[in-house]
């Protein structure tokens, strides 16, 4: 059943004009990456804010760019990166690297869960617990392995 799924996602037509065009597989590959580097810088330099670097700059302002940044790029990142998967859905779907950068944003959104939910006791402007600056921590190191476990996709 998933087989025919995979194939029928190929046969979209989406996925035939990405084939069929010279410019719109690359442009939409170009886009995936712009939005993949706005996402994780902005939660990167989110969670570095979090863990007390550049206290200089005031959190809340930061933060909520970073935040709405973020918001914006995720929607366009998962948009193009579903884009990109229909031209080669089967393959893919049976790639380990594949496999794995899905499993870390699954990872990299319990976090974001968890931290929301620690996080969001306390009251603005006030430290963050340091379970909050452990899943910073951890936030960090989630969205750098998907970058990596997204660039071995095309080496795999």
């Amino acid at each position: 059943m998933l087989p025919d799924l995979l194939a029928a996602v190929e046969r979209l037509p989406v996925a035939g004009a990405l084939k069929a065009s010279f410019y719109a597989y690359p442009l939409v590959n170009a886009l995936h990456i712009l939005s993949i580097g706005m996402l994780v810088g902005a939660v990167v330099l989110m969670d570095l804010r979090i863990l007390g670097l550049a206290r200089g700059v005031e959190r809340e302002p930061f933060l909520h760019l970073m935040r709405v940044t973020a918001a914006l790029a995720f929607p366009v990142a998962a948009l193009t990166g579903l884009t990109l998967f229909s031209v080669r859905a089967r393959d893919y779907a049976a790639n380990p690297a594949f496999q794995a950068k899905l499993a870390l944003l699954v990872l990299a959104g319990l976090n974001f869960w968890a931290f929301r939910r620690i996080a969001g006791r306390a009251a603005a402007g006030a430290p963050y617990p340091p379970a909050a600056k452990a899943l910073a921590a951890l936030s960090i190191a989630l969205w750098l392995a998907v970058l990596v476990a997204g660039r071995f996709i095309g080496f795999l």
